[in-house]
């Protein structure tokens, strides 16, 4: 195992979220903006009571398909109609809960809730975050930095490279599984060229752009249930948090199971990222 403080490699695949928790978008390019990039996690799926609710509780919502056109997102589901959202246009405002984050919000309207409600099987409403609103990434992994994020978990991105999943596959294939995608995990960011883990050690990230990026890596992304979830038909299975738990437990977030770092963005706002840029990781 290399022991340098620095490597060099590329980004391999983007992805963006724009509906939490359901499928991503990958993308050739994407814009750096303050929350992460342009459009992930810019909607979110809340129940009756105005709480947020993910795959965790709903594996179904993983095969909601959102496609990002110039003026709207297209979402389609089996068996279901293309539900067509304008990327300008909201209605309501509203309040949401996400995690202990109580958030102002729009409403989508009664249209798209009564398509998750179909779909899902249960009452659910579909809000867009208020650009209006600050939500910040905890400071004690940003060490003070002021890092907003729209309806993500807690971070604006989420970094891994190829080679922490090909680890990873290996090891499910010794013990008799079939392997994963990168899909289970949901970057925003995945990277070739590194080593399996290399993100862990080597926290600062440098992509050659117009204009220099720079992010920092600040946290283990700990993994919930979710990685068991198959992308394609939403049915879980236990094998894949099970062998993460057997090499990648970490107790810095609390003994669950390690895989990808989140980032913040320290410069390159309105920077384009694009698949093929350099990369740069230092200690």
């Amino acid at each position: 195992m290399s022991t340098s403080s620095t490597a060099a490699g590329r980004i391999a695949r983007l992805f963006v979220y724009p509906v939490k928790s359901c499928a991503g978008v990958q993308v050739s390019e994407a814009l750096l903006t303050e929350t992460g990039l342009d459009l992930d996690r810019a909607w979110m799926i809340v129940d009756a009571n105005g709480r947020f609710v993910t795959q965790r509780q709903l594996p179904r919502m993983a095969l909601i398909r959102p496609q990002i056109k110039t003026t709207e997102v297209v979402l389609r589901a089996p068996g279901m109609l293309a539900l067509h959202l304008a990327i300008d246009a909201v209605e309501e405002p509203t309040q949401v809960r996400l995690w202990e984050d109580d958030l102002a919000a729009y409403d989508m309207g009664k249209v798209a809730a009564q398509w998750f409600t179909d779909f899902i099987g249960q009452p659910l409403r579909l809000v867009r975050f208020d650009p209006e609103q600050r939500r910040l990434s905890s400071t004690r992994w940003t060490d003070g930095v002021e890092a907003l994020n729209q309806f993500s978990d807690g971070f604006p991105l989420l970094v891994i490279a190829d080679a922490s999943l090909d680890g990873l596959n290996a090891r499910l294939a010794q013990a008799g599984r079939a392997a994963v995608g990168i899909e289970r995990f949901r970057p925003n960011i995945l990277l070739s060229g590194f080593e399996a883990h290399q993100e862990d050690r080597l926290r600062q990230v440098r992509i050659d752009a117009d204009e220099p990026i720079e992010l920092r890596l600040v946290k283990p992304c700990p993994r919930c249930p979710i990685p068991n979830i198959d992308p394609a038909t939403g049915q879980v299975a236990p094998g894949v948090l099970e062998t993460l738990l057997q090499y990648r437990r970490n107790e810095t977030v609390g003994g669950r199971a390690a895989f990808g770092m989140n980032g913040i963005i320290l410069h390159g706002l309105d920077q384009m990222l694009r698949v093929g840029q350099a990369v740069t990781l230092q200690a």
